[in-house]
């Protein structure tokens, strides 16, 4: 009897190194091929007017080429996030396919459906993967540390005819059901809502009549977690 014990706790275990094998496996080759394919696109990334090569191509329209659904170019300083976004025919399309179409683990930095691709929506979503890694979404927990977050202020969003500058002021957690977050048209008691439940925060002066943009990733505090970056849109530069 004791040796059948031992026989099918040695079956048990190896099972389980296998799983945990193959899955350490599985995701080796999820953030290879995503690395790969960051540089590719980086090749692509536009430049502002000031710094582009005289008769250079832009960025976005190579990138429009490769995939006619992809929106603009998202980039936060300070962090790993440096990415096209797209926009799919929901909110699924493009969680696990990669900026080709492929399948992908880490899937694509991807608008919200509902929000218009000019930035003209009250509150813009942008969602991505929090990749073990840091690929992807996964350095927006650096917004959680306080110091992380008094001194980095800034992004930037590149559309084919603008340039967008954005002022980050607001870190939360939330869970992704929040119907007051994830809307494109927030209400009055938006910015209220934000500043009270804020774990980092800081007084721009934004008024119900700005329009902002909120990026959002997987957390694992609790049940449908999510960590939620908000900035306002500051100013824009014609291409």
């Amino acid at each position: 009897m004791k040796q059948k014990i031992r026989a099918a706790a040695a079956v048990v275990l190896m099972g389980a190194l296998v799983f945990s094998g193959s899955k350490i496996w599985v995701e080796t080759k999820a953030y290879r091929s995503e690395s790969d394919l960051h540089k590719q696109l980086l090749r692509l990334k536009p430049a502002p007017p000031d710094e582009a090569a005289p008769g250079a191509s832009q960025g976005l329209p190579g990138l429009q080429g490769r995939n006619s659904d992809t929106v603009g170019w998202l980039t936060v300083p300070g962090t790993r996030i440096d990415y096209p976004f797209v926009r799919g025919p929901d909110n699924d399309f493009y969680l696990h396919r990669d900026f080709n179409g492929a399948y992908a683990l880490a899937g694509t930095l991807f608008m919200d459906y509902r929000c218009a691709k000019d930035f003209s929506s009250k509150n813009t979503i942008i969602y991505g993967h929090h990749m073990k890694n840091g690929s992807m979404f996964g350095s927006l927990k650096k917004f959680q540390d306080k110091d992380f977050f008094a001194a980095n202020s800034g992004a930037v969003i590149y559309l084919p005819d603008k340039i967008y500058a954005l002022e980050l002021f607001a870190f939360l957690s939330a869970r992704s059901d929040d119907a007051i977050l994830y809307t494109e048209a927030p209400d009055e008691g938006f910015l209220a809502y934000v500043k009270r439940n804020a774990r980092q925060y800081r007084d721009i002066g934004a008024s119900a009549g700005d329009r902002f943009v909120t990026l959002s990733t997987c957390s694992y505090e609790f049940n449908n977690a999510r960590m939620v970056l908000i900035g306002r849109i500051a100013e824009s530069k014609e291409e």
